[in-house]
């Protein structure tokens, strides 16, 4: 179940993909327009821009405004930066595996066969929707079931290129 943090964070960053290009939103206009306590919104934001998906400005005249295309941001972004792993166990996470502490044998285990199916079907279809796509009439044509993404977010390709260069420095 998805935290009301990670519910606010993609109402506030939905708000923001609605405002015209090169115009700020205050906290508190995206507040009232989307139902949540102003002081939360004002510590999510603040996590959003510090994991570079907003972009912030102090003072008058200042708000927030998103720092990377609507169309570049997915829903899988988002839960990852709030929620965590996807993975409802550790050992099929894709990014913080760590084999479970009551398994015997974690190449033969029932629940990792299933567990991994659950986050691969999570994970196609949350990488797959776009605050783009939520926002557009139609949503995504192929109802957000693609076979494969075709493209990667700017966090994944920046991590590929990090762990490149580290292999490549090797």
């Amino acid at each position: 179940m998805l935290s009301q943090k990670t519910r606010y964070a993609l109402k506030a960053l939905l708000e923001l993909a609605l405002a015209p290009e090169g115009v700020m939103l205050s906290s508190v206009a995206i507040s009232a327009r989307r139902d949540i306590p102003v002081k939360y919104l004002e510590a999510i934001l603040v996590e959003l821009k510090r994991d570079g998906l907003v972009r912030g400005q102090r003072g008058r005249g200042g708000g927030y405004q998103l720092a990377l295309s609507p169309d570049s941001i997915s829903f899988g972004d988002v839960v990852r930066l709030t929620e965590g792993p996807l993975a409802l166990i550790p050992c099929v996470s894709v990014s913080q595996y760590h084999r479970c502490v009551d398994c015997v044998d974690d190449r033969t285990c029932e629940l990792k066969k299933v567990f991994r199916a659950v986050r691969d079907s999570t994970a196609k279809i949350l990488d797959c929707w776009t605050l783009a796509d939520a926002l557009s009439k139609e949503g995504r044509p192929d109802g957000g079931v693609v076979a494969s993404r075709g493209r990667r977010t700017a966090r994944e390709s920046s991590k590929k290129r990090s762990t490149n260069r580290k292999v490549a420095d090797k």
